[in-house]
């Protein structure tokens, strides 16, 4: 299989810390690839990496054969949710999906209101974000990943704030996008999820990365 994205000796420093030290880790097409590891441990700040919002200090990302801060700034064709979502509070879920989408201008008011649909919310609903719960702006956060149809998405603790009966909808939706070709790259707490979604772990720990499976 191909490999969507290589990390070759990445080092990330902060100052005198270091964050990320000497990562190798590949990852292929088509797949579910976990990211496990105590908070700190440095999941979010590999993925802010691979994503281009931070460069590396040594080291290079390849996503898709091109290098990352290098021959592109942020990779083409990927959905993130890194850290908790921000939306403005005053305007519905599909208002802001819609002000969102404006910025690339990839997509129509069908995609936008069947990503929506997607993670099960209502692309009708008036109801403004601020009175959403923290488990519909999660959902919220995933339509706003898949809402431009991404090949790659890297998704930061994607089951946060949702109940039992949402984490078992995103699992098939996770599943399904897996079968359709998609790659994602999965941070989570809950080794049942990473157990039940993941084709390959690997665990973090001080900023290395050991794959488990």
């Amino acid at each position: 299989m191909e490999n969507i994205i290589t990390v070759e000796h990445v080092t990330k420093r902060f100052g005198q810390a270091t964050v990320l030290n000497d990562i190798n880790v590949s990852f292929e097409k088509g797949k579910i690839h976990g990211l496990i590891g105590r908070n700190g441990s440095g999941k979010t700040v590999l993925m802010k990496c691979i994503c281009g919002f931070v460069p590396v200090t040594e080291g290079k990302i390849i996503v898709n054969g091109k290098q990352i801060g290098k021959d592109i700034d942020v990779p083409d064709n990927i959905g993130a949710i890194i850290e908790t979502p921000g939306f403005l509070y005053n305007y519905s879920g599909y208002n802001n999906l819609r002000f969102l989408a404006g910025i690339n201008r990839k997509i129509g008011k069908e995609q936008i209101r069947d990503a929506i649909k997607m993670v099960g919310l209502d692309p009708d609903s008036k109801k403004h974000v601020g009175r959403y719960s923290l488990g519909m702006r999660q959902r919220l956060g995933l339509a706003q990943a898949l809402m431009e149809n991404p090949e790659l998405l890297l998704l930061d603790e994607p089951m946060n704030g949702l109940d039992k009966h949402g984490v078992a909808e995103m699992r098939e939706l996770f599943k399904k996008l897996a079968d359709e070709g998609r790659t994602i790259i999965m941070a989570n707490h809950s080794a049942e999820d990473i157990e039940v979604l993941c084709d390959t772990v690997c665990e973090m720990d001080l900023g290395v990365l050991e794959r488990i499976k």
